[in-house]
């Protein structure tokens, strides 16, 4: 007998047990106790035959900024099935029943971690975030970065990074929106140190969270609000060099760095980091912050969008500008046969700004009339996507 249930109490510890073998880790009594209390925080569904669990998938609530606006997110996470059961449809019917949830609940977008994009492209996700990575020698930093202001070390302030942090955020598209126990639990779970930076008025406008160890400087997480802010704190790792010979650092992808170095030339890599999922196409649509000051005409817009996974979201939908106002409607059906077609991962490369319309036309990942996909190119900000975190 084969059973989808939404797990519970009971049955926390087999999918502890599911976790420790599929992800290669052993806890104790107490981080058992732990892990335990975090999936308390999630929605874990499981596949059950038997009566024994054969895999699961935990849902995360999030929230996320698109464009500056707040949106609810279901993060998947600790996707993972005993090998005996592999291969018979039990992920394919956790992520149906994953989608069904977060539709129900609000989460208009999904993320994901994928341990292969190939595999979670097939239920619609998409690539939507690609991180830059650093390693740097110090030495490469020794300049006069002409930043005002000062920097200070502190002890762990969550009110104070958090709201750094918030304003920083709403500057990329897709960054987490943080509560208490996510600064506790995943930012500042190891000690660190930990610097924030301040303009010449006193106030606080970045910092950076770090490790020193072996000649390596380690960037966790820098944060600026401001070019001043940012120097500041390049000017602060280059004051390590008598204890660090190079510095690792995550930036975004479109990190400015390298033009402002007398010697750019150091190793830099671009990862593609986490995919993303539309979940609710019309509610997503609805929602969305577009650029109305571009709506320079009165035609509407028609996206024929296809998901083969969760066929609710396939279907024409009109956008039309009226008085400053973006209107979207789900149409029945349509006589004229014009339109933007598009598959549900290409819809959400775009609206997160991951790809831009006119990028994926000429890659042959969207078809129609080149002057409405000019228009929808004109109604997308142009916002860099970036994740910092990881679940």
């Amino acid at each position: 007998m084969k059973e989808l249930k939404r797990l519970g109490e009971a049955d926390y510890k087999e999918a502890v047990a599911l976790s420790q073998f599929a992800f290669q880790y052993r806890l104790s009594e107490e981080e058992q106790e732990k892990k335990i209390e975090e999936f308390r925080k999630q929605t874990v569904f499981g596949h059950k035959i038997e009566g024994k669990l054969a895999a699961k998938l935990h849902i995360f609530p999030f929230t996320c900024y698109i464009n500056g606006k707040t949106f609810d997110v279901g993060g998947i996470c600790s996707v993972a099935t005993w090998p005996e059961y592999r291969r018979q449809g039990s992920i394919r019917a956790l992520m149906q029943q994953a989608l069904q949830h977060m539709r129900e609940v609000g989460q208009t977008v999904s993320y994901l971690h994928p341990f292969s994009v190939a595999f979670y492209r097939k239920f619609g996700w998409e690539l939507a975030f690609t991180n830059r990575y650093y390693t740097i020698p110090i030495n490469h930093l020794k300049r006069d970065w002409a930043g005002n202001g000062f920097i200070r070390r502190i002890e762990v302030d969550i009110p104070l990074l958090h709201a750094i942090y918030t304003d920083y955020a709403k500057k990329y598209n897709g960054m987490l929106g943080r509560d208490d126990n996510w600064w506790e639990r995943r930012v500042l779970k190891d000690p660190s140190q930990i610097a924030v930076a301040y303009n010449e008025a006193g106030e606080p406008g970045g910092y950076i969270i770090y490790d020193v160890k072996d000649q390596i400087m380690t960037v966790k997480e820098m944060v600026s609000n401001s070019l001043n802010e940012w120097k500041l704190l390049y000017q602060f790792i280059a004051n390590h060099d008598s204890m660090a010979e190079k510095v690792t650092i995550t930036v975004a992808e479109n990190d400015p760095l390298p033009f402002l170095l007398d010697e750019p030339r150091f190793e830099q890599k671009n990862v593609p980091y986490c995919m993303a999922r539309i979940v609710d196409a019309l509610a997503f649509l609805k929602k969305y912050p577009y650029q109305m000051k571009e709506a320079t005409t009165s035609e509407s817009i028609i996206l024929r969008v296809e998901d083969e996974f969760l066929p609710e979201n396939e279907g024409i939908y009109e956008l039309k500008a009226e008085n400053g106002i973006m209107n979207v409607c789900k149409l029945a059906e349509m006589q004229e046969d014009r339109g933007i077609r598009c598959s549900i991962q290409s819809l959400t490369a775009m609206l997160l700004g991951y790809k831009r319309p006119l990028s994926l036309y000429e890659l042959g990942l969207i078809s129609g009339d080149i002057a409405e996909i000019e228009q929808l190119e004109k109604l997308i900000p142009g916002k860099q996507t970036y994740l910092i975190d990881f679940f």
